[in-house]
């Protein structure tokens, strides 16, 4: 089954189906979506996200966004999901933790995956079930019941989130500046490449951030800001026709020589040798 709600004068979509690989290229708007894909199988979905395989369990809920590349085998069970985009969540653009900047897709290091519990499974199911009735309501109002029904979705899960993939060390102010550094890095890694730059754009000093992520993680926020390079340009080799030298300028390097000696040490092949790893061996089964 697949629903599908769109406001063409904003261009905004929020839809559902139980069937994503089914029905993934038959929504109107497919473009910059952010995704919540749940398991609601009895055994595990295998998928691909990026250059990374992963095995969502049952019950389980995985967040993507638009920079990232989905796949599934072909045995792969169905997958239930529920997509939008900014334009259709109202608080889209604030830098809020609820919002598309959120935890959720934004504010962790670790794949935002998700389990629910099973004392809250009926409370999901529950949401689910208004979420579809409100799909099936079409008035003038029906945009903003599924963006208040949204909302509490995405709430819910972003409690889990923080009881689950944050540190209990850490207090709101210190999650929220991760949150806030994460946002930033996935804006700007092109062009700032040093943790003082991130430093000075929070009003932190770079020891602050340092020490907060060792708390948070093994990442210091030089690394973490060094796999975002290298993630970009992962996917930039498997997924585009782009050649070496049109990477490392994408990626901001002026010296493809010198990207091409930072990949390597970051991922441990050449950009052509990763591309040819991935070509022989890699695709979807």
């Amino acid at each position: 089954m697949k629903q599908e709600f769109t406001d063409r004068k904003l261009g905004a979509i929020f839809g559902y189906t139980d069937h994503l690989q089914k029905d993934a290229s038959s929504f109107s708007i497919q473009e910059s979506v952010i995704q919540f894909l749940w398991n609601r199988n009895d055994e595990a979905v295998s998928l691909h996200l990026d250059d990374l395989q992963i095995q969502l369990q049952p019950g389980q809920l995985l967040t993507t966004t638009y920079f990232q590349h989905l796949g599934f085998p072909t045995t792969a069970p169905p997958l239930t999901a529920l997509l939008f985009n900014r334009e259709f969540y109202c608080i889209a653009d604030h830098d809020e933790e609820v919002s598309c900047n959120g935890i959720l897709f934004f504010g962790t290091q670790d794949l935002p995956i998700i389990t629910i519990p099973e004392k809250q499974e009926r409370k999901f199911e529950l949401l689910l079930e208004v979420i579809l009735e409100e799909f099936r309501t079409v008035d003038n109002i029906q945009g903003d019941m599924l963006q208040m029904l949204l909302k509490r979705l995405i709430i819910i899960c972003t409690r889990l989130a923080k009881e689950q993939l944050i540190v209990q060390e850490l207090n709101d102010g210190q999650i929220d500046t991760i949150r806030q550094f994460n946002v930033l890095v996935d804006m700007h890694f092109r062009t700032l490449r040093k943790v003082k730059d991130y430093a000075d754009l929070l009003h932190k000093s770079p020891k602050t951030l340092s020490n907060l992520f060792s708390t948070y993680n093994q990442q210091s926020p030089q690394q973490i800001i060094q796999e975002r390079v290298v993630l970009e340009a992962k996917r930039l080799i498997l997924f585009t026709d782009k050649q070496t030298q049109e990477i490392a300028y994408d990626l901001g390097f002026d010296d493809p020589a010198y990207f091409s000696r930072f990949f390597k040490k970051q991922a441990g092949l050449t950009p052509s040798a990763f591309r040819e790893q991935h070509v022989l061996g890699g695709g979807e089964e």
